[in-house]
């Protein structure tokens, strides 16, 4: 399995660089300088030398749903003995997957395909995941709504007054704003600014201005109303144990139809949820959680899990390993097998 190497030794300085650009992507230097306490030559450097290691990258992110492009669909797999390493590289390696990881526990490795519909659906199944004979069993539950996304998640390194400003005044979860109303249409220029951010959400207008062949102000115009709409967002990747949060999992539950929503509020507001959505099949409310150690998860179950309104099942699947995510390979995931 890959190993993390971790070429360049993270700070509480660069922690706090890091939380900045995850409330704001796309701060100006000089204001994450100032909520973080240190020059701006000083937040440069570090940033760089930590995109450098592989351990920050911004990126600009399309909401598929919200644009039409695509519905998300998480499955989760068992799979046969010493194979579910392979069948999470087969996973990462798919264009129309997101998200992959190893679990530990009932399934052995979970992934987020965003397919054309979900008419799509039953041809995945039919035509089989990549590395099939090494499955087992494979379920697939296609997200109806997201309480919360990595995108709202807030690691608490910075303090209130500078979360409110970095993030702006509406901080309410992005899809909470944004999930019923009716998609958004994009035009060729939208998805080639779309495309030139998603490589680097710190692009200058200028730079992204040469690259789709329209003027600085357009694409400025242009950016501003994707995010305004809720058509694009700017998503900081950074793994969560930079912020001293060693145990990562999914969580699985089956929880009353009458009390979902309750159910999915009341968890998205807990602070180590990173994602929450309600889902069809056997589990309706999926989420990925973050604890500092393992000696939280129990707590974690009995008195936040466990007082959720309605719930009839829970399942938890520790993950072990992530190789993608928001379509980016981790640092796992880019070395070579030890």
């Amino acid at each position: 399995m890959p190993l993390v190497r971790n070429e360049v030794k993270t700070t509480d300085l660069d922690r706090r660089i890091v939380a900045a650009l995850q409330l704001n992507g796309r701060a100006p230097w000089g204001t994450v300088a100032r909520h973080v306490g240190a020059s701006e030559s000083t937040v440069l450097r570090r940033a760089a030398q930590l995109t450098e290691s592989r351990q920050l990258r911004v990126i600009g992110v399309v909401d598929v749903l919200r644009c039409g492009l695509g519905v998300p669909v998480l499955a989760r797999f068992k799979t046969r003995p010493g194979t579910a390493a392979a069948v999470a590289d087969a996973l990462a390696a798919r264009p129309d997957v997101r998200y992959a990881t190893v679990l530990a526990g009932s399934a052995d490795c979970a992934a987020e395909f965003v397919l054309p519909s979900y008419g799509d659906i039953a041809g995945l199944q039919e035509n089989g995941f990549p590395a099939a004979e090494a499955i087992r069993d494979a379920e697939t539950f296609a997200v109806m709504r997201t309480f919360t996304s990595n995108h709202d998640w807030d690691s608490g390194e910075l303090t209130p007054d500078a979360v409110a400003e970095l993030r702006g005044g509406d901080v309410r979860p992005f899809e909470e704003q944004h999930w019923e109303r009716p998609p958004e249409q994009l035009d060729e220029l939208d998805l080639a600014i779309c495309a030139a951010l998603g490589e680097d959400g710190r692009l200058p207008f200028k730079e992204v201005s040469r690259l789709v062949g329209t003027s600085e102000s357009t694409v400025a115009r242009r950016v501003d109303s994707l995010v305004r709409r809720g058509c694009l967002r700017f998503r900081t990747l950074a793994e969560p144990a930079m912020f001293g949060y060693a145990l990562e999992f999914m969580l699985w539950l089956s929880v009353v139809p009458g009390e979902l929503d309750r159910a999915g509020q009341q968890l998205a507001a807990h602070p180590g949820t990173k994602y929450l959505s309600a889902t069809t099949g056997r589990f309706n409310l999926v989420g990925q959680i973050v604890l500092r150690h393992y000696g939280e998860l129990y707590r974690h179950t009995t008195d936040v899990v466990g007082a959720l309104p309605g719930l009839r099942e829970a399942d938890v699947t520790l993950q072990v390993s992530t190789l993608k995510r928001a379509w980016a390979p981790t640092p796992a995931a880019t070395l070579e097998d030890a």
